[in-house]
């Protein structure tokens, strides 16, 4: 794709999301989203593969439906108390907007399209998909969470994480596991979103980080498959000693950054007397443990027959990739300063 169309696309992206966020008016924010939702398709088909045009196709066919299903609550909203208004849902269409946007999200049972969808298009793409365009249908959701139903909320929310985790167990491809583990990380989000916004924020604040970690990371190693990620370690033995931690934090485990938003999610979920749920969240959010071990183990303990790299002396100096340096950074590090970051 030539510079000037990417760049027009690229802008089209950052407008129809500020559009977005700056909305009140139900309008405005459709046509925010649907800005974000035109921009991104010629993205996904800048390399002309039927896989490509394939994976465009469902998006827009999925966003499209949804879209028209956030249009229609929100009529059926002005016609009921002659608002348009972001605030001022009624019970019937915030159930309608909150199924729409969790479809737009691919939160589980409604992700059908997401793994699909990842596994079409390009890793600077998915990086995109899976972190940029979360960012308005997310907003759109904490500013109406108060309306939020629980039920909806919670049962949506344990699904994703219990799909995220069961779906991602079997893949071979690297970009389908993004894209069950997205689902997994928006399951959490979702589930505290109705008790602490707060809290809901910060957790998609790290979740886009620590994605977009592990997405610059496998660009620069140029893997989409298991086979090409474990021969990783000959070729750039840093990157894939920090990728293999970028795991273990999506995994959650501490002291890593992944380890802050489920202690305080579980911490915050005890505390509003919703133990089972706490406990519940935490059992099936194991499934997603076990896939993100098996490619640490993949990455680091299997080694496939190379030339080691004292050999390799007629290697032309690597590039210095200083934007993945800065995100692997922050995926791995943030954990100390979860307390400041949460006074902000």
């Amino acid at each position: 794709m030539n510079p000037p169309a990417l760049t027009i696309f690229l802008l089209s992206l950052a407008v129809g999301t500020t559009i977005t966020l700056s909305s009140f008016h139900w309008l405005l924010a459709w046509i925010g989203l649907e800005i974000n939702t035109l921009a991104i398709i010629p993205l996904m088909t800048k390399t002309p593969h039927p896989r490509a045009i394939e994976a465009a196709t469902k998006y827009f066919l999925t966003q499209a439906a949804a879209s028209a299903l956030i249009l229609f609550s929100s009529v059926i909203n002005a016609w009921l108390t002659g608002e348009w208004s972001v605030n001022s849902l009624t019970d019937l269409p915030m159930n309608a907007f909150s199924i729409a946007i969790m479809m737009k999200l691919g939160l589980a049972p409604l992700h059908f399209w997401m793994p699909e969808v990842l596994q079409g298009i390009s890793l600077q793409t998915g990086l995109i998909l899976s972190t940029w365009q979360k960012i308005a249908p997310m907003m759109l959701l904490l500013q109406t969470s108060y309306l939020l139903n629980l039920n909806l909320a919670v049962t949506l929310g344990l699904t994703s994480i219990l799909i995220g985790g069961w779906g991602g167990i079997g893949q071979n491809q690297i970009r389908k596991i993004m894209a069950f583990s997205s689902i997994g990380h928006l399951g959490w989000i979702v589930i505290i979103m109705k008790f602490d916004q707060q809290l809901a924020l910060f957790n998609f604040i790290l979740y886009i980080i620590m994605t977009a970690a592990m997405f610059m990371s496998l660009t620069v190693m140029s893997a989409t498959k298991m086979s090409q990620i474990s021969s990783s370690w000959s070729k750039t033995p840093a990157l894939s000693a920090s990728t293999m931690l970028i795991m273990l934090s999506l995994a959650g485990l501490p002291p890593l950054t992944g380890f802050a938003p489920k202690l305080l999610i579980t911490l915050e979920l005890v505390k509003q007397n919703a133990t089972l749920l706490a406990s519940v969240t935490m059992l099936i959010s194991l499934l997603a443990l076990f896939f993100y071990l098996r490619l640490t183990y993949v990455i680091t303990l299997t080694l496939s027959p190379n030339t080691p790299n004292s050999l390799l002396i007629w290697r032309t100096t690597p590039k210095s990739y200083s934007p993945t340096a800065i995100m692997n950074t922050l995926a791995l590090t943030l954990l100390p300063l979860t307390p400041t970051m949460l006074l902000l």
